[in-house]
């Protein structure tokens, strides 16, 4: 294990221990559901769409580092569900998301085989130029691209957990 992993997992634990702590209190009933502040829906990301999207950056980031088969892939349809651009409904008859249990484990999972896979690489492959072109403009190492997605893309997204928390009554973790 080089340098560069210690520091994009040591980061990438902490990150991970806040995801976590934003799950306290949160119940499946709630998991998907828009808060309601007023009588008016607040438009922001709820804890299902935030979770479920960041669901599917373990498999690209091992993509980018040749070791895709390393990390679970996530079920059909989830992509189409959660990715970038895609809208954040209000799933008030939970049909429309996967069940909390479900993104949950999809998320742990996920980010538990790619910090073990980035634990493993060298300093060396992680400063090879990244293989995925759209990422390459703003992350042209693949150890920049893995570190961004493991923990600045996290933050930015349990940020919008934070605030849906609030609204939903919940307080902050």
């Amino acid at each position: 294990m080089g340098a560069f992993a210690e520091m994009i997992v040591a980061g990438h634990r902490r990150t991970q221990s806040y995801a976590q702590r934003l799950l306290k209190d949160v119940s499946p009933a709630m998991f998907a559901r828009k808060a309601v502040v007023n009588g008016k829906a607040i438009e922001t990301n709820h804890a299902a769409w935030v979770y479920g999207h960041l669901c599917l950056y373990p498999q690209r980031i091992a993509t980018a580092l040749g070791r895709a088969s390393d990390v679970p892939e996530l079920s059909a349809g989830w992509e189409a569900l959660f990715k970038d651009g895609t809208p954040c409904l209000d799933d008030a008859d939970a049909k429309t998301y996967p069940a909390m249990s479900a993104v949950v484990d999809a998320y742990t999972k996920g980010y538990e085989a790619i910090a073990s896979v980035v634990l493993t690489i060298s300093d060396a492959d992680l400063s090879k130029p990244t293989p995925i072109e759209r990422y390459r403009e703003f992350l042209p190492l693949v150890g920049g691209m893995a570190m961004f997605m493991m923990n600045n893309h996290i933050a930015v997204h349990m940020g919008q957990v934070s605030a849906w928390r609030r609204c939903m009554g919940l307080g902050n973790a």
